[in-house]
């Protein structure tokens, strides 16, 4: 078993308290932290920790973003280095310190944001291994990706991968646009998504869509997009 063991999970299982400390201190089980155990000597990677979280104890977290799109098998290079996993709960909810500082396969970079709603719109259900995850759909996973902070100096990485979604379901681009908060995502993703010529932008109806107003500097130097009022890099606006 390659997964995490809750202490609430397993009294309701019938696996007392008194049961629990009883294995771990035969060596049966590991203690993680307060309430959290996995089987001894085994390596949960991050998405069973995550899988057994939600599953367990009933929680939401998703992944999302980047990670959510190579999850989709969209991805236009290899990552060098530790993998990274973008995980995002609601504002209300944030994960425990042992998932977030623990050794795992993977970098934990986490978000809370209610950015999208909270009622889960465009997260899909995904087997990665043989554990179940949440896992936001291409066209949420755009939305997440562009709304990073950190994402404006990479923009261009990002279109090579919106190139390649020419399969997006309008109905849900439309849902996801219309409830999205974050100016700069919602421009930057019509944008790219115009950019790439894809026959499902026609059926977007922008006049229900709030882009807001003001110009938005996505980066301090590069190119004035009129039509979005917004600057970009260079690199990207120049791109053919």
């Amino acid at each position: 078993m390659d997964g995490l063991l809750f202490g609430s999970w397993m009294n309701q299982q019938g696996i007392d308290s008194k049961r629990q400390f009883e294995y771990v201190q035969t060596g049966w089980l590991e203690r993680i932290a307060r309430g959290v155990y996995k089987i001894a000597g085994s390596h949960p990677t991050l998405y069973s920790a995550v899988s057994c979280y939600n599953t367990q104890l009933n929680k939401q977290c998703i992944v999302g973003a980047r990670s959510a799109i190579e999850l989709r098998g969209y991805s236009h290079y290899v990552p060098m280095g530790k993998p990274i996993a973008f995980l995002f709960t609601d504002n209300s909810h944030k994960l425990p310190e042992w998932l977030l500082q623990g050794q795992w396969d993977m970098t934990v970079r986490h978000q809370t944001t209610s950015f999208l709603g909270e009622d889960l719109l465009g997260v899909e259900t995904q087997m990665v291994g043989s554990r179940l995850l949440l896992v936001s759909s291409p066209e949420r996973a755009m939305l997440e990706w562009l709304n990073m902070p950190s994402i404006n100096s990479s923009l261009l990485d990002v279109y090579y991968v919106m190139e390649m979604l020419s399969t997006l379901r309008p109905d849900l681009v439309q849902q996801l646009l219309v409830r999205c908060t974050s100016v700069k995502a919602k421009r930057l993703f019509m944008y790219m998504a115009e950019k790439s010529g894809f026959s499902w932008v026609d059926d977007i109806d922008k006049t229900k869509i709030d882009f807001g107003s003001g110009r938005r500097m996505i980066v301090p130097k590069g190119k004035y997009i009129k039509q979005y009022d917004m600057t970009i890099p260079s690199d990207l606006a120049e791109y053919e």
